[in-house]
């Protein structure tokens, strides 16, 4: 039940750009297509989920024993950045469309400070290696969500014809902001299942 707990409130309750504002540049910057924006959360999730599990073991069987803690960013960035160049390889063979989509973005996921972020929190909160992966998985799936949705809302605007000084980026700030407070319906829904399923 812990688990269930941690996976909504990642995902809708303290999600990690509408609610941490946490990753902004990708949210704003890949979020004009839809599809664009499912590949960009696919991309995020592996790299959040397996970032998280390698920070994990170097920060227990590296860091902490050799007492090498003021090495954890430095540490970090570098897992991370290895991961993302490993993802690139992988999109350039598999997908080059959505490689190309993505465009910048994608080397851009190394100093995202999200997948930065949700790896020191791991650490930080003291979770163990699965509440840490349910953690990571969960947060990335609420980036996903946030900018998926975000991507088709904006998909509809283009639609639509806008006053000319809101058109562009301007549309789309009010529309993210107008975004997190819907999403801040949702406050107070993790304490109210901590109490249903016994876990305050």
């Amino acid at each position: 039940m812990e688990y269930i707990l941690i996976f909504i409130t990642a995902i809708f309750v303290n999600n990690i750009v509408l609610s941490q504002f946490l990753g902004i540049c990708p949210f704003l910057g890949v979020s004009k297509k839809v599809e664009t924006a499912m590949g960009m959360g696919a991309a995020v999730a592996f790299v959040l989920t397996l970032s998280t599990i390698v920070t994990y073991a170097i920060q227990k069987f590296v860091l902490d024993p050799f007492g090498l803690g003021y090495m954890q960013t430095i540490a970090f960035i570098l897992v991370i950045a290895a991961l993302v160049q490993m993802v690139e390889i992988i999109l350039k063979k598999v997908s080059p469309s959505l490689y190309q989509a993505l465009g910048v973005f994608l080397p851009l996921i190394t100093t995202n400070c999200c997948i930065l972020g949700v790896t020191i929190l791991v650490i930080q909160k003291d979770f163990d290696l699965l509440t840490g992966v349910i953690y990571a998985f969960s947060t990335a799936l609420g980036f996903a969500l946030a900018l998926i949705v975000f991507a088709g809302i904006r998909e509809q605007l283009s639609l639509v014809n806008i006053p000319k000084g809101m058109r562009g980026m301007s549309i789309a700030l009010v529309t993210a902001g107008l975004l997190a407070m819907a999403f801040m319906g949702f406050s107070g829904v993790d304490k109210g299942l901590a109490v249903l399923f016994g876990l305050n």
